[in-house]
């Protein structure tokens, strides 16, 4: 599996003097930051293939930071979000978590809740990162079944008994049994279980268009 980056915490915050505040605390933390003045200045910069996670005023010129959020979502590249605001109201805050943000902080807030928040956030990323590894190395082991190594996982996935397989190939036994195998092999499998639980990760199925 390729090694993930060190983890970055971006900072997305209109007030210079709070900003580098921020940066400051963050930093002494051990922390690796990156700071922007607004959210479109942010979604140009380049994101490196770190964990990550994201703290961010609500209230921003041009985008907000709620827009900001549909906006991450919208190009499937959220990230873990750490709201922090001035005057922000309940209603905001449920808007904020249900759409995942992973904390609200109110101004002024202790530095060791955000630290606390920055952490827990930065792990989530992580876990997230590395499931999303995993499963583009799963799909591209997969595109490298033939049709034929395909159409006998998707019946192992189903449950069918290597005889049953056969049945329906019109096939021997042994010929399956050699197929399933290879795509044990192919995909890295150590067991039937896991194999099944990698064709439920990809949402392999009979008859699905994979």
């Amino acid at each position: 599996m390729t090694s993930m980056g060190e983890p970055v915490v971006f900072v997305v915050d209109d007030d210079d003097a709070f900003r580098d505040a921020l940066r400051r605390l963050l930093t002494s933390a051990g922390f690796s930051v990156e700071a922007f003045p607004t959210a479109q200045a942010f979604l140009g910069a380049s994101r490196p293939p770190a964990p990550a996670c994201l703290v961010l005023d609500v209230y921003l010129p041009g985008l907000s930071g709620l827009d900001l959020q549909r906006e991450l979502t919208k190009r499937h590249a959220a990230l873990p979000i750490i709201f922090l605001t001035g005057r922000g109201d309940i209603a905001m805050s449920v808007r904020a978590m249900k759409s995942g943000a992973a904390e609200f902080l109110t101004k002024p807030f202790r530095p060791q809740d955000l630290l606390v928040a920055v952490e827990q956030a930065i792990e989530r990323d992580r876990t997230e990162c590395t499931q999303r590894q995993e499963l583009a190395e799963m799909r591209q082991r997969y595109a490298q079944l033939t049709m034929r190594e395909r159409d006998v996982l998707e019946r192992v996935a189903a449950g069918l008994l290597n005889k049953q397989i056969a049945a329906e190939f019109g096939t021997r036994e042994t010929t399956v049994k050699e197929q399933r195998a290879q795509v044990m092999q192919k995909m890295r499998a150590s067991s039937l279980a896991e194999l099944v639980r990698m064709s439920a990760r990809l949402e392999i199925s009979r008859n699905s268009n994979h």
